[in-house]
């Protein structure tokens, strides 16, 4: 699940509603109901297929719920909420010794890292903003403040006495 999230920018509901059927292992996609009722299909990487397979085969418990994520313990049914994958990840971030920046940990943590990391490498806000499927481009200008080199170059000179520096 935080696989999914890290590498694709899923929002814990989104997670959590993925249905066997929304995976296309031909095409290499998954389905992914969004919100506003809206659906994306997204391509799977390698990384995320392996991860997704593994899963299935050797984790996922016997049951006839159509849903991808099921609990842990019988019955293996689908999860009420996306509440559940905050709980996920501070067990996993307590399991590495990573401290969260912040004292709530939520599944916002890895969108908003995926964001960091594309706006590091050089994606465009646009670019971003397409990754995180935001609708709109005002959801994406938080992320403007992590591009240093983009703030420079439209920055303004700082007015000081006797002129401009």
């Amino acid at each position: 699940m935080l696989l999914l999230m890290a590498r694709l920018g899923l929002r814990a509901p989104e997670v959590i509603a993925i249905q066997l059927d929304d995976i296309d292992w031909r095409a290499g996609e998954l389905l992914v109901r969004g919100k506003g009722q809206l659906h994306d299909r997204l391509p799977i990487s390698a990384e995320v297929g392996e991860a997704l397979s593994r899963y299935l085969r050797e984790e996922r418990g016997p049951t006839s719920c159509r849903t991808v994520f099921v609990t842990h313990r019988a019955p293996h049914r689908a999860f009420n909420n996306g509440q559940i994958i905050n709980a996920i990840l501070k067990d996993a971030l307590a399991a590495t010794g990573q401290k969260p920046v912040t004292p709530y940990v939520g599944s916002h943590l890895l969108r908003h890292s995926l964001a960091t990391r594309l706006v590091n490498a050089g994606a465009s806000l646009d670019e971003v903003g397409d990754v995180l499927r935001h609708r709109s481009r005002t959801s994406t200008m938080v992320y403007a403040r992590l591009d240093i080199d983009g703030l420079r170059s439209i920055a303004q000179p700082w007015p000081v006495a006797g002129g401009v520096q």
